[in-house]
């Protein structure tokens, strides 16, 4: 297929309209089918579950043009089953993880003209999302859902080149114990909303949140798990029930093992051992490895030696060996790698 004219090394990461979406309702207590529709508008009642109690979840994955000319995305079923975990916690219908994959597939294969050529640093990124779709006044869960997955495409994460972030100690709380963190639901992306948005004025990258309960071990940014590297040269991120589970820290993790034969470790991570690591990043779709050069603990600055100028060199490794699997340049695990036919 003859691909867009779009000047893909100048995209920056917005939203660009794509033909294509794929739509299913779930009604009388049952998904229909699902189809594709060239609408991208949607269309629901003032009263919305999701407008009046923010019944929404959501995913993010990418679609890539491999060196050889393949397009692919990266092991879309965790982000099926994550979902399914999403779902399940705020009472709503599990949209199974095998129509999810095969929906995820035939919305990026409808729209490969939009799916970016090797090389140019832009991918085509996918967002499959579900929402309350019937009337609710009562705090009560929707009866009546909406799954949809449209895609953009988008460029790299960085412009102008990998330069380490600033970032803060935060005193807001991201999620609470035994609340919702550990999901992909709107609501935890919209509360910290204000919290980058001081960040921001304040003259940070980012927020570090610390653990509801004792404020004294790390748990993750708005949007993205820590990974640490050990001065020794071992990868640690933090295990916490309130945090994502993301699907890239865990692949870099298995990198770090299985690729570069590095101890790495799920591990509580304290506030007061941050002055211990040599390297930090923040690890997610949108860049895969984000790497951090300072944190800032109320005036109180905690360097990392890999510096302000560059990624460290453990972490510039796991970044190369997983965009080198995600790119067809480095042999995949089974099934990480999902072609689109």
């Amino acid at each position: 297929m003859e691909k867009k004219n779009i000047d893909w090394a100048n995209l920056g990461f917005g939203y660009i309209q794509t033909d294509y979406r794929f739509v299913s309702n779930y009604k009388n207590g049952a998904w229909e089918e699902g189809a594709l529709t060239e609408n991208a508008d949607v269309v629901i009642n003032e009263c919305a579950g999701v407008l009046q109690y923010a019944q929404t979840i959501f995913e993010g994955m990418k679609a890539y043009t491999t060196a050889d000319g393949r397009i692919v995305t990266f092991r879309p079923d965790l982000n099926g089953e994550r979902m399914e975990q999403s779902a399940v916690r705020l009472e709503m219908p599990v949209f199974p993880k095998e129509k999810f994959v095969d929906a995820a597939l035939k919305t990026i294969k409808a729209n490969e003209a939009y799916v970016p050529p090797y090389g140019s640093g832009a991918t085509l990124y996918v967002r499959p999302f579900m929402f309350g779709s019937d009337s609710v006044i009562g705090v009560k869960p929707s009866e009546e859902y909406q799954f949809r997955i449209f895609t953009t495409p988008v460029g790299p994460y960085f412009k102008g080149g990998v330069k380490p972030l600033t970032i803060r100690v935060c005193d807001f709380d991201r999620a609470a114990p035994r609340g919702t963190g550990h999901i992909k639901a709107g609501l935890n992306y919209a509360m910290s909303l204000h919290a980058i948005v001081d960040a921001h004025k304040q003259g940070y990258d980012e927020n570090m949140y610390l653990d509801a309960g004792t404020r004294t071990k790390v748990e993750e940014t708005g949007g993205a798990n820590f990974l640490f590297v050990t001065k020794d040269g071992i990868v640690v991120t933090p295990k916490s029930d309130s945090i994502l589970p993301s699907i890239t820290r865990r692949s870099l993790v298995q990198v770090a093992r299985e690729y570069l034969g590095l101890e790495a470790q799920e591990r509580e991570v304290y506030l007061d051992e941050l002055k211990d690591f040599a390297e930090c990043g923040l690890c997610g779709t949108a860049a895969v490895i984000s790497p951090i050069g300072k944190v800032v603990d109320h005036g109180r600055e905690i360097c990392f030696s890999s510096g302000m100028t560059e990624m460290g060199p453990i972490t510039k490794k796991l970044y190369e060996t997983l965009t080198g699997i995600q790119m067809g340049t480095i042999k995949a695990p089974k099934g990480w790698v999902v072609e689109v036919k």
